[in-house]
């Protein structure tokens, strides 16, 4: 039985909420749509969702009979928002180290460390971003006492106890200042241990063909990388895969971390890069020169734009913040508000982050971040983005870096619904976010914040119990 719902916040939250289910065919009709790939937004559209996939969207798509109608005229209609670079669900406290997954800077592993089991979906964060429009993100570990921070994941922000989209998606390597203290005091032996650590698995995987292929060419399942060979339990008396025996005595890596540099050796999991300097970009981009196969991504690049035209030849992805226009260090002296805009415009491919912009709690930013690139186009010699690049930026820019854009970031058609309704603007930090759907299903924008409002917003004595003692 089709159902048109009235105009107004309320009903539209409780068109939703009354029980659609994932499977059910979902019509958001009469917003402003925008579909997330950087064309503009179009007025009067409709977004058609079933079995938590985007079936069409866009202006005159046919409403089939017996679907569920919301009314989203005078709202907008976009993807939901993917969080570029983050580190939300890895930490509540910074400071309170049983909270704190970020880093493990006592662990005798590196490379192998795989953030998925840390994420924690209940974290405070989660619903903060969820409830700010954010539906995937992209979450990564931060260094220890190793150049390599290990292997981070894709999530979604949902109201549930799975929030994995995609573990093990990537390896995360600190270069520049960063990576020059971790490896012990210049830029010279991070590149050198960078290399070392790469010839160790190369020797790895010759010494045992199954790590190199994957797993004895199983193919990983598309949702879960974790069905790497890392994970193969040798049977009964059988050497675990390249053992210590079979590798020099010289070896610095653990075989597990060895192990886990494979992938990124032979360009089955890309390796995100952070570096800021221009020099260090170059260096960067010339380690394919030996390792022809890495799928380099390049994270922060505050001085990319001087060195743009070099990254575009090299084929070479970005994830950028958008406004890193403060000379904060020696590696940042060429910052610009322009970076991002500029890098675009030379025909970089480029996403926007929120990398160590408190990456743990304030993913929701990027939408302001996004919207102040929009408003530099007015400002003059600065280079901004259109708004449906603006936009792009921080719905499917993102997933077409980390090679998942066919999957998640636009309402293109066969993407999963990850969608929104705002009151206003998406990019205006007025707007709120009405609805959030992740994979079809609606989610509750309540937080912790809003929960403690209501509860103490009118308090009547005798009549609240006391929080600390339930």
């Amino acid at each position: 039985m089709k159902k048109v719902l009235a105009k107004g916040t309320g009903a539209l939250l409780l068109a939703l909420m009354a029980g659609a289910a994932p499977a059910q065919t979902i019509a958001i009709t009469g917003g402003t749509v925008a579909l997330g790939d950087g064309s503009e937004p179009i007025q009067g559209g409709t977004v058609l969702m079933r079995n938590g996939r985007i079936v069409a969207a866009g202006r005159g798509v046919a409403v089939p009979a017996g679907a569920q109608v919301v009314d989203a005229t005078g709202r907008w209609v976009t993807p939901g928002i993917f969080a570029g670079f983050s580190r939300v669900g890895l930490a509540e406290v910074d400071a309170v180290g049983g909270s704190n997954d970020v880093t493990a800077a006592d662990s005798p592993f590196s490379a192998a460390i795989d953030v998925a089991p840390a994420v924690n979906p209940r974290a405070a964060a989660i619903s903060i971003s969820r409830a700010n429009g954010v539906t995937r993100a992209l979450v990564a570990p931060s260094t220890g006492k190793s150049i390599f921070a290990g292997q981070g994941a894709i999530i979604d922000l949902g109201a549930d106890m799975e929030p994995i989209t995609r573990a093990r998606a990537f390896q995360f390597v600190e270069f520049g200042e960063t990576g020059a203290d971790e490896a012990g005091g210049s830029r010279a032996a991070t590149f050198v241990l960078f290399r070392n650590a790469l010839r160790e698995a190369r020797q790895l995987s010759r010494l045992s063909p199954g790590i190199a292929s994957g797993g004895g060419g199983r193919e990983p399942r598309a949702s879960d990388q974790r069905d790497f060979a890392l994970e193969e339990v040798p049977r009964p008396n059988q050497q675990m895969p390249g053992g210590d025996a079979n590798r020099g005595s010289d070896v610095l890596l653990t075989r597990f971390d060895a192990a886990a540099l494979v992938p990124v050796l032979t360009g089955r999991q890309p390796l995100l890069v952070h570096v800021d300097r221009a020099s260090d970009i170059l260096q960067v981009l010339g380690l394919r020169r030996e390792f022809p196969n890495l799928k380099l991504v390049l994270v922060g690049a505050t001085e990319g734009w001087t060195v743009a035209d070099r990254i575009r030849e090299a084929g070479v992805p970005v994830i950028a913040n958008a406004l890193a226009n403060l000379p904060s260090s020696f590696e940042r002296l060429a910052a610009t508000q322009s970076n991002y805009g500029r890098m675009q415009a030379a025909g970089v491919r480029i996403a926007m982050g929120t990398i160590n912009e408190d990456d743990t709690r304030m993913v929701q930013v990027t939408r302001q971040n996004a919207g102040n690139l929009v408003a530099l186009t007015r400002v003059p010699g600065a280079t901004g983005l259109s708004w449906g690049e603006a936009l792009a930026s921080i719905t499917s820019r993102p997933a077409e870096v980390m090679g998942m854009g066919g999957e998640i970031g636009s309402l293109r058609a066969g993407r999963r619904a990850d969608v929104v309704v705002w009151d206003g603007d998406p990019l205006d930090t007025r707007s709120t976010a009405q609805i959030v759907i992740i994979d079809g299903v609606n989610q509750p924008l309540d937080t912790r914040q809003t929960k403690l409002r209501d509860r103490y917003r009118n308090p009547q004595e005798g009549q609240m119990p006391k929080a600390y003692d339930r």
